[in-house]
């Protein structure tokens, strides 16, 4: 009897012990979404790890990580890797010592789902591979298709235009044999060999070869000047110097800025600690007009009365809700549509932080300006419509790197980059300013 509840024992133990090892298993499988996964990872943690996954950044590679450590251990890793730490766990501890003590950012943002997609990504890169390698092959073909069709209607259209130009050229030679036979009876075009030539060798142009020099001169420099209009054309495609659109709220800069000394910052305040400067929310606007419901200023714009500057006023009102009468907000709101004016290609980076806090004082000395940001937006405080004041061309921003110095009393500067005797100054492109990558990546 013993012997058999010994081997039932036994029995039992190693079942449990594989349901055991199985449930282990289906804890440390990990199960997402790719495609989110790997959108997640482009966001989020490029700026330290690379998408290769196989290459060392300023964090470690991440291939094959998920079968180094536990599903639970990567949870509490990306969430909070501080905490971790400070439980006392070794592999936390020594990943951190390795990097130098740099902590890692915690993103307790991310829920379960999250988290499990990117290391679904991390541990299957090659299925993201395979299924990017089909889409570009379904796109590569639809884009063959699509350029033998373009092929087939530019070729039909070159013809039509062809045949137009051959027409009018046969019309024009008949109306030539008709002047010329005048008086005679009309001689076809199909008649004479080489007539075209003929009328134009002897009748036009004689016998000299120095009017055939002349006239082949004349035609080469028309052609020369059709190629360099056509280029320059080309060229201001999309330059849009003293570009000022009507506002849906009419808002004089001069009114503000100038005369009433209201800093650029007050209402672009994210102008010098941003990439971009911003637009103001109408809240800025009512910390002023929630007293100001009229202008009683002295200036008026030419063509401009107090009345139209008070109904801007009440669009303001209109615009937040504010009942001027009862001073309460009616929660009816209606954004306003500003019109952009000053835009940049999403494959330009530009940071207003970096030109104003690090280049303020060498590029108003370079551009002798007494606000930096008139350097480029030109005199803001001084006009009424704001309008494009300059190209904003990659050559006109590469001009301006190549002329303006760096502050060598900014500490970053005096560390890295410090003046040298057999230098006379060191401008922004000497630093790496007019590298492609400094704007395009």
């Amino acid at each position: 009897m013993r012997k058999i509840l010994f081997f039932i024992f036994i029995f039992y133990l190693g079942v449990g012990i594989e349901k055991l090892k199985s449930n282990t298993d289906n804890i440390n499988i990990i199960k997402g979404d790719i495609e989110n996964g790997i959108e997640l990872f482009k966001k989020n943690c490029t700026a330290c790890h690379s998408i290769e996954l196989e290459k060392k950044m300023i964090g470690p590679a991440l291939y094959g990580v998920t079968e180094k450590r536990s599903r639970k251990w990567l949870h509490q890793w990306i969430k909070n890797n501080k905490s971790l730490r400070e439980s006392g766990d070794k592999e936390a501890l020594a990943i951190y010592k390795e990097y130098g003590n740099v902590e890692m950012n915690s993103f307790p943002q991310f829920s379960e789902k999250q988290i499990d997609d990117i290391l679904f990504f991390i541990k299957n890169p090659n299925l993201e591979k395979k299924k990017e390698t089909y889409k570009n092959e379904i796109h590569e073909n639809e884009e063959e298709k699509e350029k033998n069709q373009f092929l087939i209607k530019f070729i039909v259209f070159c013809f039509g235009i062809f045949s137009l130009i051959l027409l009018w050229i046969l019309y024009k030679i008949q109306i030539l044999i008709r002047l010329i036979n005048k008086g005679k009876t009309e001689v076809s075009i199909f008649n004479k060999k080489n007539f075209i030539i003929n009328i134009l060798y002897k009748k036009i142009l004689g016998k000299d070869k120095n009017k055939w020099y002349l006239f082949s001169g004349f035609i080469g420099f028309f052609l020369l000047f059709g190629i360099y209009e056509t280029w320059n054309f080309l060229m201001k495609i999309d330059v849009n110097k003293g570009y000022k659109p009507e506002q849906p709220i009419y808002f004089s800069h001069k009114i503000h800025s100038e005369i009433n000394k209201i800093d650029c910052q007050y209402c672009h305040s994210s102008a010098k600690y941003g990439k971009v400067s911003g637009i103001p929310s109408v809240n800025v606007c009512m910390n002023c007009h929630i007293t100001i419901h009229e202008y009683n200023g002295d200036y008026l714009e030419k063509g401009k009365s107090r009345d139209e500057y008070n109904k801007e006023i009440q669009k303001i009102y209109h615009t937040i809700g504010w009942d001027q009468k009862t001073r309460k907000y009616s929660k009816k709101t209606h954004p306003i549509q500003w019109i952009r004016i000053h835009n940049m290609p999403d494959f330009v980076y530009f940071d207003h932080s970096q030109h104003i806090i690090t280049g303020e004082k060498t590029i108003k000395k370079l551009k002798k300006v007494n606000l930096v940001c008139n350097a480029c937006h030109g005199e803001v405080q001084k006009m009424d419509t704001v309008e494009m004041s300059n190209d904003f061309t990659m050559e006109w921003c590469i001009s301006c790197h190549k002329n303006v110095e760096i502050d060598t009393n900014n500490r970053y500067y005096k560390k890295y980059f410090p003046k040298k005797n057999n230098i006379n100054k060191i401008t922004v492109d000497m630093i790496g300013g007019t590298e492609c990558a400094k704007c395009h990546y």
